[in-house]
């Protein structure tokens, strides 16, 4: 399937079919993300129950601490 995620042009193995699944795969599950799909913002109890689809946007914005 082909995705746009963060303005890049994406194509994914089908099995990452939900945003949880492709956050795991970018190894961002633990940390603070804010993702916005086809530009609405989705919080975070909706990512293991939102499918992905061919075609969709996606922007995973993510926070690093430092001083």
């Amino acid at each position: 399937m082909n995705i746009i995620v963060n303005g890049q042009i994406m194509q994914i193995e089908d099995s990452l079919n939900r945003v949880d699944k492709l956050l795991h795969s970018f190894n961002l599950q633990v940390k603070t993300v804010v993702v916005e799909l086809n530009r609405q913002i989705l919080t975070r109890e909706y990512h293991e129950t939102t499918a992905l689809r061919d075609g969709d946007r996606i922007e995973i914005v993510h926070f690093v601490g430092g001083g």
